[in-house]
């Protein structure tokens, strides 16, 4: 694979995490489903992977940008783990809806094991030394970095209007900041 490749896959994977908590935004107000402490968590994860994906898009691909994007992954599959584990015992209510069949949090396991399969995968094949990267951006991962910065800011702003500066409650109802 060319390096021209894996830049355009990280953008791509910049797009599509960003896209994914825009999705959450989205349920969040037309559904009118507050995340839960462990959505927040998982959201929180899908930032850092989106911070690893980023950082290889402005500074060129580096192995410790993949570093982060695994970290993240991990961290977020393990909140995601997590929240599955609290509603597959049967009679157990679910939180939030369901898209295609799975709640959020499962999809959200599904993408963050994706994403650690991707990325490994990615490293495992990628053939050439790890070559300091172009600082030079394209047109498309100019848009995307502002998408992604975009969600980012947003999810952080939905949250601190949710939870204020205190911990957010257990099954939230309202909105600290519109109480």
């Amino acid at each position: 694979m060319e390096q021209k490749h894996i830049y355009q896959l990280n953008v791509l994977g910049m797009f599509g995490i960003a896209s994914v908590l825009f999705a959450g935004i989205f349920f969040q107000f037309a559904l009118d489903e507050l995340p839960c402490p462990l959505c927040l968590l998982q959201r929180v994860g899908f930032a850092l992977v989106l911070f690893g994906f980023a950082l290889n898009v402005r500074f060129g691909i580096r192995q410790r940008h993949y570093g982060i994007v695994l970290m993240g992954a991990l961290f977020g599959a393990v909140s995601a783990l997590r929240q599955v584990s609290l509603h597959v015992i049967p009679g157990t209510p679910h939180y939030g809806s369901d898209v295609m069949g799975m709640h959020y949090y499962t999809w959200a396991f599904v993408i963050f094991g994706l994403t650690i399969l991707g990325v490994s995968v990615l490293n495992l094949l990628w053939q050439e030394k790890w070559k300091e990267g172009t600082d030079t951006m394209t047109k498309i991962g100019k848009y995307c970095m502002w998408f992604a910065i975009a969600s980012v800011f947003l999810n952080f702003v939905l949250t601190f209007a949710e939870c204020g500066p205190y911990e957010c409650a257990a099954d939230p109802v309202k909105y600290w900041l519109f109480n």
